[in-house]
């Protein structure tokens, strides 16, 4: 596909410093490029920040959309293995929040050459709990989940981002997740939400072998802590910082405190002092 079109499909932007060390951020379920915004001016003074919206999200092209390519989390590792490649991104550190994160997994595997490092922010390679593994979510939890969502999107996107947010007295920002949910098409959320919801990564792990963050909260309803332990523990190349946040998107209830933890990230990867 043309360059331009990669551009225009995805929404791409670009700020920061045109010869910095490039950050590549990945927004999650349900939300967009804009979840990034209260972290983006800390990261843009030293590194050259590409954000992108996935093929049917925020301002991507939705026309390019297909249900057969995004019923898997490998399609959207494509999308950002065709973003790296249009920019011609070398060793670039990935950020991906909650199922991005294990997109950013296999697009590691599939272009080692242009994802150097990666950050997890609240992740999660499996939601359902199963043989000695805790996800979170029971089988039932996640059937009846995705039942709620394909029968009324509007109503489970109400209900379901103040849990998913956290922080009940910030209403603000389960209002702002609640908007960004509601601001999808339900016909492509549904699709999304199942590759999300049943997905099972937890063997992918084992592919990493670049530098890592794990960053978790002290209270997530959608990846406790247990997920961050064991995601911690599948990747020897990984390091484990627990925020003093909670919810699941801290870099909007604590950008300040995730901003700072990912710099310190950059900084160790590339052999710098610490501020």
């Amino acid at each position: 596909m043309a360059g331009m079109d990669i551009h225009r499909r995805n929404n791409v932007t670009v700020t920061g410093p045109d010869d910095g060390p490039v950050v590549v951020l990945a927004h999650g379920f349900g939300c967009d490029q804009n979840m990034w915004r209260l972290i983006v001016p800390a990261l843009a003074k030293q590194y050259r920040v590409v954000l992108f919206d996935y093929v049917g999200s925020g301002g991507s092209d939705l026309s390019t959309w297909s249900q057969e390519r995004y019923s898997s989390l490998h399609g959207y590792a494509q999308d950002v293995v065709e973003v790296c490649d249009e920019l011609d991104l070398e060793r670039a550190v990935f950020v991906g929040h909650s199922v991005s994160a294990m997109v950013g997994v296999l697009a590691a595997r599939a272009a080692p050459q242009r994802i150097g490092a990666l950050v997890m922010v609240t992740p999660s390679p499996c939601y359902i709990d199963g043989d000695g593994y805790r996800g979170g979510f029971s089988t039932e939890d996640i059937e009846d989940l995705l039942a709620s969502l394909e029968s009324n999107y509007l109503g489970w996107s109400s209900a379901m981002a103040p849990v998913i947010m956290g922080n009940p007295d910030r209403p603000e920002l389960g209002q702002e997740l609640t908007n960004s949910f509601c601001a999808t098409d339900p016909d492509i959320a549904r699709v999304f939400a199942r590759t999300t919801f049943l997905s099972d990564s937890r063997d992918d792990l084992q592919s990493v072998h670049v530098p890592t963050l794990v960053l978790e909260c002290t209270e997530d309803a959608i990846a406790p802590r247990e997920v961050g332990a064991y995601v911690h523990a599948a990747i020897a190349s990984s390091r484990l910082v627990t925020l003093d946040a909670t919810g699941h998107c801290p870099q909007l209830s604590a950008p300040e405190a995730t901003a700072e933890a990912i710099l310190d990230f950059l900084r160790d990867v590339r052999g710098e002092p610490r501020g």
